[in-house]
């Protein structure tokens, strides 16, 4: 680990080359005799998607118990909706459409797809650079190298028109970047000199930035100027490593290495923060990720927060009342007990019947879980990656999936077509 900021250090690969061929050798996987070319630039096909078939089918939705949380008449609608399909065939993918690998003698912490877009997409690597990648027109290619950080890379995020991105990283800097270009706009320093792990933006008003540091500290960033917001400054309990808005912006929530999840208001006027609620997780489990949903299926529409603790468990809480507080709905099983691993709702499955989560894992797959499923919740299981899955993003119209591990691999998954 580097020291004091809980991530992965670059010179721990875990034999990254070795990994790397491991992954190519796989039998399920053949390279299109095209793609040979430069690196970063893999163009890849696999013949199967690993999916989980046993008892998969839509069986499964009718026989639903009195009183789940899924009512028949509606579930029907939103089915329709869907185009008769059930939770398992919405999430079937073929297999890896392609395969970037210019990070990969260093981890890739966090991706994301450009918001409203199906193939443009970012990541940001430990070897302390962005990566913007567009997948039209093919073949897939990097389109910008973002430099100039003097450290890892730890999170960033997009603005809400994709024009900007912000990043934050090990040498106490966030940078505010130029994404048509690559240019940094503006470098803003932490007043402490600490590391900065994580960022989001506030989705009412792109020009603030939540920042999270190693020294406990949460603040509120004006990016038009670089300077603090007056009041928009608080302390948890230890390092801060991952924040979340709800969709309104009113609500922050904000995980620490400690295993607490603090809610924050949040004064749209003034930018000020005010703390509301600590909820404990598990005691010294770093909260790694949280995702807020104002809702999570058309059926039910409990405000719900997905959480990555160290604690080898998914979790799903619901949203209580107006100030965060949380209760837990559902834990799903996976494997998460250090590494800095992350998991995203569906974006499209208020249109569909049931709602579905991915997740990463240490065992090097990705999982797909139905929130509403009582057993079996597992839909689906992607495999192909070398080492821990840290992140995976869905493109707007979910026809793609993302996913990014330790060893620098950020492979494209491809939703099988009907």
């Amino acid at each position: 680990l580097c020291p004091g900021s809980g991530f992965i250090s670059t010179h721990r690969a875990c034999g990254m080359a070795a990994v790397w061929q491991q992954v190519l050798a796989v039998d399920d996987f053949e390279e299109d005799p095209r793609s040979q070319g430069a690196r970063g630039h893999r163009r890849s096909v696999s013949r199967g998607s690993y999916q989980l078939q046993a008892q998969m089918n839509r069986a499964v939705y009718d026989e639903r118990p009195p009183g789940s949380l899924v009512p028949t008449s509606v579930a029907e609608a939103s089915r329709a909706m869907a185009g008769d399909t059930t939770l398992s065939e919405n999430y079937a993918f073929a297999g890896m459409h392609h395969i970037f690998d210019q990070h990969v003698d260093s981890s890739v912490p966090r991706l994301q797809f450009a918001n409203d877009d199906k193939h443009l997409l970012a990541c940001c690597s430990l070897d302390g650079t962005l990566s913007i990648m567009t997948l039209s027109p093919p073949p897939p290619s990097v389109k910008l190298t973002l430099k100039g950080h003097g450290g890892p890379v730890t999170d960033f995020a997009w603005s809400l028109s994709n024009d900007i991105i912000v990043s934050t990283s090990l040498d106490g800097t966030l940078r505010i970047w130029n994404t048509e270009d690559g240019r940094c706009i503006r470098e803003v320093r932490d007043p402490e000199s600490s590391e900065l792990l994580c960022c989001t933006f506030q989705p009412m008003n792109n020009n603030l930035t939540v920042v999270g540091n190693s020294k406990h500290h949460l603040q509120v960033v004006n990016i038009s100027t670089g300077k603090k917001v007056k009041g928009g400054s608080s302390k948890l309990t230890g390092r801060v490593l991952s924040l979340s808005f709800d969709a309104p912006g009113r609500i922050l929530w904000a995980g620490d290495d400690r295993g607490s999840i603090f809610s924050f208001l949040f004064d749209m006027a003034t930018g000020k923060l005010t703390k509301a609620k600590r909820l404990v997780v598990s005691e010294g489990s770093s909260i790694c990720s949280i995702s807020a949903r104002s809702w999570i299926s058309r059926e039910a529409r409990d405000p719900s927060l997905l959480v990555n603790a160290c604690v080898n468990k998914l979790l799903l809480y619901r949203v209580v009342d107006n100030e965060g507080t949380l209760q837990l709905k559902r834990s799903f099983p996976i494997q998460h007990g250090s590494q800095h691993v992350h998991s995203i709702f569906c974006p499209l499955m208020s249109f569909r019947q049931g709602a579905c989560v991915v997740t990463g894992s240490e065992d090097a797959c990705v999982y797909f879980f139905d929130v509403e499923r009582n057993t079996k919740a597992i839909v689906n299981k992607l495999q192909g990656h070398g080492g821990p899955v840290l992140d995976v993003s869905f493109n707007c119209d979910e026809s793609l999936l993302a996913s990014a591990d330790s060893t620098g691999m950020v492979i494209i998954w491809r939703r099988e077509q009907k």
